[in-house]
């Protein structure tokens, strides 16, 4: 009886050390976690750029060993691009992930980045955007508030359309193309022919479907993910626009870390943008494949055809980026460097 009234007192013994260790362990895990800060996205928990937020997160929160950590809110939970740059410039929202299309308005710069065929390919744009040119526009950052960390990739922007396939820039002529309420793109797609419709990206599907407007313009990811191709099967490649995207953070959150912390976010959303970059790819792919699978009739547009949307694009330059020219200039001549995309280099070797 005693023996067993030992073995059941050494049990619950170690039962009750057991215990106070898993307790006193999950103490001191609460007890290193010194900041959480919030991250805005408002695209769904599918997309690759959320995919890119997440791992971020990740990567901060095992850099830090669990000091730091980083809530993903995505589905424009804390608010559409414009509210939450607003919020970050006060501290309001600590980190987000943004189209430089929202940030042309306060930082007309930002217009370059958007220029219609700029680039010449997706490898000549991260030849740009991970060089000496690309810290430039995150450098920029800083004077409104913000810290650019990296650069997210969005793909190029293309037309489609329910009613014919474009080939040519007269095929644009009478039709009603869906545009971002962005000035820049309301005239490129008037310079080239069509008419344009500001609607709101939620409400394109009722639109098209409607017939109130013909088209949009847009990546093949979002036009597959917001189910566009059931009520346009005319997709054409003409890539007009290739528009990058941003991981920033709010200048008050970014003055509230030590240098270790800070280098820790850098390094960290580097990271992560090379892992959304290759998410990036296969999605497109997929998405690509998906829409065709569907009925979608996807052209190329050629590169005969292409230099009058060049030419009529033009005047676009004129307007928003006749003080940019020699930005502009170097970033027509930046050569395309490989394994573009995958890496990013270190500050002194783009210098």
């Amino acid at each position: 009886m005693k023996k067993r009234l030992l073995i059941s007192a050494v049990t619950v013994g170690i039962i009750t050390t057991m215990l106070i260790l898993l307790w006193v362990n999950a103490k001191d895990k609460k007890e290193k976690t010194e900041f959480i800060f919030s991250y805005a996205e408002n695209q769904n928990e599918d997309y690759p750029t959320t995919k890119g937020a997440k791992r971020f997160a990740e990567l901060v929160e095992e850099k830090s060993k669990g000091r730091i950590k980083i809530l993903v809110q995505a589905n424009s939970e804390l608010g559409d691009e414009g509210e939450v740059i607003e919020q970050m410039k006060f501290g309001g929202i600590d980190f987000a992930r943004i189209s430089i299309s929202s940030l042309t308005e306060t930082i007309p710069e930002y217009n370059v980045l958007m220029m219609p065929y700029l680039y010449r390919d997706s490898d000549h744009m991260w030849s740009v955007l991970d060089g000496k040119i690309g810290d430039h526009f995150l450098e920029e950052l800083q004077d409104y508030n913000l810290v650019g960390l990296s650069w997210y990739d969005a793909g190029a922007r293309s037309f489609y359309n329910s009613v014919r396939p474009i080939n040519t820039v007269e095929d644009l002529e009478g039709l009603t193309i869906r545009v971002q309420g962005v000035d820049s793109m309301i005239d490129l797609v008037e310079a080239l022919g069509a008419k344009t419709q500001v609607v709101q990206y939620a409400d394109i599907y009722s639109n098209l479907q409607l017939g109130k407007v013909d088209g949009a313009e847009n990546n093949i990811p979002s036009y597959e993910s917001m189910d566009h191709f059931k009520v346009a099967k005319y997709f054409s490649l003409d890539e007009h626009t290739r528009q990058p995207e941003l991981q920033i953070c709010s200048k008050n959150t970014w003055d509230q870390l030590s240098e270790e912390d800070k280098e820790i976010i850098s390094e960290s959303a580097k990271e992560s943008a090379i892992y959304q970059r290759e998410v990036w790819r296969i999605r497109e792919e997929s998405a690509k494949a998906r829409v065709i699978e569907q009925g979608t009739i996807i052209n190329t547009i050629s590169e005969e055809n292409l230099k009058e949307f060049q030419k009529r694009s033009n005047k676009i330059y004129a307007k928003y980026c006749k003080d940019y020219v020699d930005i502009i200039a170097e970033i027509k001549n930046t050569a395309t460097t490989k394994n573009t995309g995958n890496t990013y280099k270190k500050k002194d070797e783009n210098e």
